[in-house]
C-alpha cells in the first residue's frame, strides 16, 4: 500500500523567486522616498473620524485597503460609506518610488512570503488602515434605494480612524450567532440584495475555491479554500465601488475601466460538458449564473467546476479612454461597466483610476500626472498580472509535484475537465482533477468530457513542477 503522504516538511520556493526573476529589496532612494512620506504630517482632508469603521481582511493581512460602514436610510435604503487608503499622497509623482512601483505594478503573493507594491512602511503602516489610528483615506459615500439602485455617490479625501481590524472567519462565525457588530450589521442584508441584482443583470460571479499552499505540521499541505458568505458579501461592496467609479468615468469623459466581454455560446457548451463529468446538475434551460450559483465551492468537484467555468471570463482588460467612450464599456463577470479603485496598497491601476473620480466628482481638472498615466497602464497590469500568475501557478506546481512525488504508480479516481483540441497534434488527454490532494493535471489517453476515470500517476518532477497521469 502506498504512503499517503498529504504534507511535505519542506517546499523551496526561492527557485520560482530566482526563474521569474522577482523583485527583492527596494531600491534606496525608493525606499527612502517612502520612509520620508511615512513621517511626514498627514494630508489635508475632511475629519471624518467620527465614523465608526472596521475593517475585514484574512487574519494575516497587514495591507489593509479598505474600511466599511454601513446604515439604513430613513426610506429604507442604504448608505454605504467605504474609506480606501490614500496612497496616492504618499507617493510622489515623478519620484524614484513611483517608478519602482511602476516596474512592479502589483503585489506578488507566494507561500513562504510576497512581493509587496510598496514598501511596508508605507503598505503595513502609515497608509494602511489599522484601527485606533488616524490616516488618510478616500471616502466614498454611496447611498441605495431600497432595491439596491444607487441613488447618488460622493467622495473626499478625508482623516478616518477605524475602530476594528476584523477577519473574515471571525466575522462569519459572528453572521452566524447573529452577533455581527453594528458597522457590519447589514453586509450580508445589503451582499445578498447586490448579488441578486448581479444575477438578474447576467453577471457570472465565480466563488473561485483558492487553491493554497499553507503551513501545517511544521511542512506545506495544498488545500482548496472556499470563500466564506461573508467574503461574498464583502466583495459585493467593492464592487458597488467599482461601478460607482466607472459611472463617474463615464459621465466625466476619462478614466480607466476594467472591461471584459461577455462569455462565448462555445465556450459556454464547453462547461456544460464538464459539468456532466464533474456531477454538476444543469437544468434544461437554466443561466451559467444560476448553474455556478448552486455549486457548493467547498467540494473538490464543485471547485473543479468553477475552475473550469473561470474559462467563460476571458479577455479581461484595462482600457483607458478620454473624450470619446471606448466601444466596449462593459465587464461580462459583473454585468456593468466596472473600474478598479478599492486596492491602492495592492494595485497600481487603483492609485490612478481614483485620482480620476476624485477629480470628477469635485467638477475639478483631472491632475496631469494621473491623466497622462492611464494610456500606459494597460500594459503595466498586463505585464504584472502574468507575472503574478505566473508566480501563484509556479507555486502550486511545485507543491503538487512535492506532495505526490512518493505516489507515482498509484491509481486515483478523476474526473475530465477539459479535453484537448485535436487539432492541437498533442496526442490524445486533457486534464483531470482529483479529490485528494485537491489536484488539477494532464493526463494522457482517449478522454472523454462527461465521464469519471481511473488515473495513473505516471510522474511527479518537483524540479520541473510537472505532474502527469495516464488513463488507467
Amino acid at each position: 500500500m502506498p504512503i499517503r503522504r498529504v504534507w511535505a516538511p519542506r517546499i523551496d520556493f526561492d527557485a520560482l523567486r530566482r526563474e521569474l526573476k522577482l523583485p527583492e529589496e527596494f531600491p534606496a532612494d525608493a525606499l527612502a522616498e517612502a520612509e520620508q512620506a511615512a513621517a511626514g504630517a498627514p494630508p489635508e482632508g475632511a475629519d471624518r473620524t467620527d465614523v465608526p469603521f472596521v475593517t475585514i481582511d484574512p487574519a494575516t493581512s497587514k495591507d489593509l485597503d479598505q474600511a466599511m460602514h454601513l446604515s439604513r436610510l430613513p426610506d429604507g435604503g442604504y448608505r454605504v460609506l467605504y474609506a480606501i487608503a490614500d496612497v496616492a499622497s504618499y507617493v510622489r509623482p515623478g519620484g524614484a518610488l513611483e517608478t519602482e512601483t511602476w516596474a512592479r505594478g502589483q503585489t506578488i503573493y507566494l507561500p513562504d512570503g510576497r512581493i509587496p507594491l510598496h514598501p511596508p512602511v508605507l503598505s503595513e503602516d502609515a497608509v494602511s488602515l489599522f484601527p485606533d489610528v488616524d490616516r488618510s483615506a478616500v471616502v466614498w459615500t454611496i447611498e441605495l434605494d431600497a432595491e439596491g439602485e444607487i441613488t447618488s455617490v460622493a467622495l473626499e479625501r478625508a482623516r478616518v480612524r477605524s475602530r476594528a481590524k476584523l477577519s473574515y472567519e471571525a466575522v462569519q462565525q459572528q453572521v452566524d450567532a447573529g452577533t455581527v457588530p453594528e458597522p457590519l450589521a447589514l453586509l450580508p442584508e445589503l451582499g445578498t440584495l447586490l448579488a441578486k441584482r448581479a444575477s438578474d443583470r447576467g453577471a457570472v460571479n465565480l466563488p473561485l475555491p483558492e487553491q493554497e499552499v499553507e503551513q501545517h505540521d511544521g511542512g506545506w499541505r495544498l488545500v482548496l479554500r472556499a470563500p466564506l458568505a461573508i467574503e461574498e458579501h464583502n466583495a459585493q461592496i467593492s464592487l458597488l465601488t467599482g461601478m460607482a467609479a466607472a459611472q463617474l468615468m463615464l459621465r466625466g469623459g476619462v478614466g480607466l475601466l476594467r472591461t471584459m466581454p461577455p462569455p462565448k455560446p462555445e465556450a459556454v457548451a464547453k462547461l456544460q460538458g464538464a459539468a456532466k463529468s464533474l456531477g454538476v446538475l444543469w437544468p434544461s434551460g437554466a443561466q451559467v449564473g444560476e448553474v455556478v450559483a448552486s455549486v457548493d465551492p467547498a467540494s473538490p468537484r464543485g471547485a473543479a467546476f468553477l475552475d473550469q467555468a473561470a474559462d467563460l471570463l476571458r479577455g479581461a482588460a484595462y482600457t483607458p479612454f478620454d473624450g470619446t467612450p471606448p466601444e466596449i464599456t462593459g465587464h461580462g463577470g459583473v454585468g456593468a461597466p466596472y473600474a478598479h479603485v478599492t486596492a491602492p496598497l495592492r494595485r497600481l491601476a487603483d492609485r490612478y483610476a481614483t485620482e480620476v473620480c476624485l477629480a470628477l466628482a469635485a467638477g475639478t481638472p483631472v491632475p496631469e500626472w494621473a491623466r497622462a498615466a492611464l494610456p500606459r497602464l494597460p500594459k503595466a497590469m498586463s505585464d504584472s498580472d502574468r507575472l503574478a500568475g505566473s508566480a501563484n501557478r509556479g507555486a502550486i506546481d511545485l507543491a503538487e509535484a512535492v506532495l505526490l512525488q512518493d505516489r507515482v504508480g498509484e491509481v486515483f479516481e478523476a474526473g475530465v475537465i477539459d479535453v484537448d483540441d485535436a487539432s492541437k497534434n498533442r496526442g490524445p488527454g486533457g486534464t483531470v482533477a482529483i479529490d485528494e490532494p485537491a489536484v488539477r493535471a494532464r493526463c494522457s489517453g482517449a478522454l472523454s468530457l462527461g465521464v469519471r476515470i481511473q488515473a495513473r500517476l505516471v510522474s511527479a518532477d518537483p524540479a520541473t513542477r510537472k505532474v502527469q497521469f495516464e488513463q488507467d
